[in-house]
C-alpha cells in the first residue's frame, strides 16, 4: 500500500470542515499554499450562495440562488465556467507550492470536468493534499475516497477545534519543505 499523501476530511454539512481548512492555512503560514476554500455568501442572515477563494488571492462566484442553472445543487445555480477556470489554475501542481488545501470535493465541484481532471492530476502528483470531501456521493466523490494514497478523517463537533493542529502534525510527518513542496 502506498503511504498516504492525501488527507480527506469528511463530515456532516455545517460541522466545520471549511473552518478546519482555514485554520490549518493560518497554521501553515508562511508556507506556499495552493488550492482554495469556499465561503458562504450571506444576505440578511440567510445563505444565498458560495464564493471560491484561491490561496493565490483570486476569487469567484461558485454558486448562488440567483444563478439560473442548470446545474443546480439544492436551491443554488452553479457557475461551472468560473469553476473550470479556477480549477485549472488553482489545482495545477506548481514547484513553489508546498501543500494544497482544497475545500471541497463535492457535488457542485463535480459538475466541472476540468475540476475532476485537475484534481486527479494533483492527487497523482505526489504533492501533499488536504481536502474536504462530501460525506456521501457517487462518481468522483467515491473515487477519491477509495484511493490507496488517501487517509480519511471525520470532522465532528467534538474534534473540529483540535483538527487543524492534528492535520499540521500529520503534514509534518510527510517532511514537507516550505519552499519546494518536495520531501526533504
Amino acid at each position: 500500500m502506498t503511504a498516504p499523501h492525501v488527507l480527506m476530511l469528511t463530515g456532516a454539512p455545517g460541522v466545520g470542515k471549511t473552518t478546519v481548512i482555514c485554520r490549518l492555512a493560518a497554521l501553515l503560514a508562511p508556507r506556499a499554499l495552493g488550492g482554495f476554500y469556499t465561503a458562504e455568501i450571506r444576505e440578511r442572515g440567510t445563505r444565498r450562495g458560495f464564493r471560491l477563494h484561491g490561496f493565490d488571492g483570486s476569487e469567484c462566484l461558485l454558486a448562488h440562488v440567483d444563478l439560473p442553472g442548470p446545474p443546480r445543487v439544492s436551491k443554488y445555480g452553479v457557475d461551472v465556467a468560473a469553476l473550470d477556470a479556477s480549477a485549472t489554475t488553482l489545482l495545477a501542481p506548481q514547484p513553489e507550492v508546498a501543500i494544497y488545501l482544497v475545500d471541497e470535493v463535492g457535488k457542485m465541484e463535480c459538475f466541472s470536468e476540468r475540476f475532476i481532471v485537475a484534481m486527479r492530476a494533483l492527487l497523482d502528483s505526489g504533492k501533499p493534499v488536504v481536502a474536504t470531501v462530501a460525506r456521501t456521493g457517487a462518481g468522483f466523490i467515491e473515487e477519491v475516497k477509495r484511493r490507496n494514497d488517501v487517509e480519511i478523517r471525520e470532522v465532528t463537533r467534538s474534534n473540529r477545534d483540535r483538527l487543524p493542529a492534528e492535520v499540521a502534525a500529520w503534514l509534518a510527518t510527510h517532511d514537507v519543505t516550505a519552499a519546494s513542496g518536495r520531501k526533504a
